[in-house]
């Protein structure tokens, strides 16, 4: 049930009438018009563009086409008021009973707000990807949340989505990661580590150290670095990665797939992505020009292997090979994402840190020349999270080493509040996050505002059962109060495609927060109004009328926090 497409719906037909009629043009396109809530709420429920996005085509004044259509709309009982503003707007207001169905409807679907939009697409989301160096931190938090809002929301929205990790495990980083951990191991022996210069410097590798130790005893020791550098990588990386996927489940977050940069190493995967573009007429020797701006010292020009980015939409070609032979960072991406367009994926998205923006363009030429164009791929980018508490920066992790890890976060306010507040600012947009405000009681506190209004819901409820009070599925809604709630329902269903469609799940926790204020309306209403109460003295039936509509308020709310995946509050504490 969506109250927007079927009034939409309801316009495309009168249009097709006046059509008919003659009064327009036939076969006239109807994509662009839509009907949507208008930008001043004063003005009515819903408006529509129609009469301005036919005007040209059929060649007819906006305000005529207007005029026509609204006295077409008005022989519908679900239209209150059509009526024409400025150079051809039209403004509906819908009659009251229609919002007394909407909530009907919402009480009988349980699937309210779903959306078959998607048609089962398959989408790839590929998010977090922190190298398996040490515990995610608080960048990686926003980038988790941010990454499984959104495949929650495409799957709300009627897509197939895979959520999928890729291990940064074939890079110098996790040799590094080895040495460090060997330095553990050493202190496991009995020895002083030297955590010298460039080594991980955090006390998350003290187990790893003590686990290599219980493995290999002190076989390990003074032996050349060639003896266990492979063994204590593997070995490391695995730890790490046992880590990382516990600080994934404690805030929620469950990945689809696992893949392994390594595996792209030897197997000849590099190579056969890089042979498609060859075929492509993409690949070929050459030397790039100077960068812009201050000249590095240590630039020279070399001839190296180059991908015709160019062709696909970025700045300049990159090198996938090095002068001396090796691969490039880059040319292990591109067989990644040739994987990825290769298992058949309809769309990808990549959800990289603000660090990463460089990577962009290069990344959907990549894509875009692999997939002939037929894979889209949008990369969004999560800005930085600046922490806060008592007033002051909050200071780093002395396990972690430098940095705030996500189970800091999380063991301070739990992951529900965690979730919520990262997706109260757009992901790129820099986000204040201050321990103490996430947890205050007050409207100013969006996870709690929210959290509040569903346990307002199911209060009402419990003293409902407590009262042996039948609930009732068909509402009465008289007061404007009541109205801008269910108005605010209505919206829900839209908000769910237009979310999905711009990958934007922060717009459903603010569309929550919207709700929830509605709601907190109606209820403070309700202690100066009596009749406004949904528990009414000595009124069984009128009281299960009224119930009505928290309940659908509980069904939106609880759907929209389950896609940000937060649990709904039973009760406030």
């Amino acid at each position: 049930m969506n109250l927007f497409s079927d009034i939409r719906a309801l316009v495309i037909d009168r249009l097709a009438a006046m059509a008919e009629a003659g009064a327009l043009p036939a076969g006239l396109a109807m994509d662009n018009v839509s009907v949507e809530p208008p930008r001043d709420a004063a003005h009515g429920d819903m408006a529509t563009n129609a009469a301005m996005v036919l005007a040209k085509p059929a060649g007819l004044k906006p305000r005529d086409i207007a005029e026509a259509l609204a006295a077409l709309l008005r022989d519908d009982p679900r239209i209150d008021t059509a009526e024409v503003a400025g150079p051809g707007f039209l403004n509906l207001r819908l009659a009251t009973p229609v919002w007394s169905g909407l909530v009907e409807g919402i009480l009988a679907d349980a699937d309210f707000g779903r959306s078959d939009m998607g048609a089962k697409e398959r989408v790839n989301v590929e998010f977090v990807s922190a190298n398996p160096t040490g515990p995610l931190h608080v960048g990686h938090t926003r980038g988790a949340v941010f990454g499984d809002a959104l495949a929650s929301l495409l799957g709300y929205a009627g897509y197939d989505v895979t959520r999928e990790y890729y291990i940064n495990d074939g890079g110098a980083q996790v040799d590094v990661l080895a040495r460090s951990a060997y330095e553990r191991y050493r202190e496991a022996c009995g020895l002083s580590p030297e955590i010298a210069e460039g080594l991980y410097p955090g006390d998350y590798l003290v187990p790893v150290g003590e686990a290599l130790k219980e493995t290999y005893g002190k076989d390990l020791l003074d032996k050349g670095e060639q003896y266990w550098l492979a063994e204590v990588r593997e070995f490391a990386t695995e730890k790490m990665m046992d880590m990382i996927r516990g600080d994934l489940a404690a805030l929620g977050v469950e990945m689809d797939v696992y893949f392994s940069e390594k595996s792209l190493y030897g197997t000849g995967r590099i190579e056969a992505a890089l042979q498609d573009l060859e075929g492509k007429g993409l690949i070929y020797e050459g030397v790039l020009e100077p960068p812009k701006g201050k000249m590095p010292e240590d630039w020279e020009p070399r001839e190296q292997t180059l991908f015709r980015s160019t062709e696909h939409g970025d700045d300049v070609d990159r090198p996938v090979k090095k002068s001396d032979g090796s691969w490039t960072y880059f040319a292990p991406d591109i067989a990644y994402h040739y994987d990825k367009v290769s298992r058949g994926f309809d769309a990808l998205i990549d959800v990289f840190g603000a660090d990463h923006g460089g990577y962009v363009k290069r990344m959907k030429a990549a894509v875009s020349a692999l997939s002939d164009g037929k894979v889209p791929l949008d990369i969004k980018l999560t800005q930085l999270v600046r922490l806060f508490k008592n007033g002051a920066p909050f200071k780093m992790s002395k396990r972690a080493g430098n940095f705030v890890t996500l189970r800091d976060v999380v063991d301070q306010v739990g992951a529900d509040v965690t979730r919520f507040v990262m997706l109260t600012r757009k992901n790129d947009a820099p986000l204040d996050f201050d321990f103490d405000k996430v947890l205050e009681q007050s409207k100013d506190n969006p996870v709690f505002y929210v959290q509040y209004a569903h346990a307002r819901v199911r209060s009402v409820l419990r003293k409902a059962e407590a009262q042996a009070i039948t609930l009732s599925d068909c509402p009465k809604l008289e007061d404007a109060a009541e109205v801008a709630v269910a108005k605010k329902l209505a919206e829900w269903p839209r908000l769910v495609e237009i979310a999905a469609r711009t990958h934007e799940p922060h717009r459903v926790a603010f569309y929550l927060y919207d709700l929830a204020s509605e709601f907190h309306a109606l209820w403070n209403k309700g202690n100066e109004k009596p009749h406004l109460r949904f528990l009414q003295d000595g009124d069984p039936a009128a009281s299960a009328e009224k119930i009505a509509l928290p309940r659908a308020v509980g069904v939106v709310i609880s759907a929209g926090l389950a896609i940000l995946g937060v649990t709904p509050a039973e009760e406030m504490r």
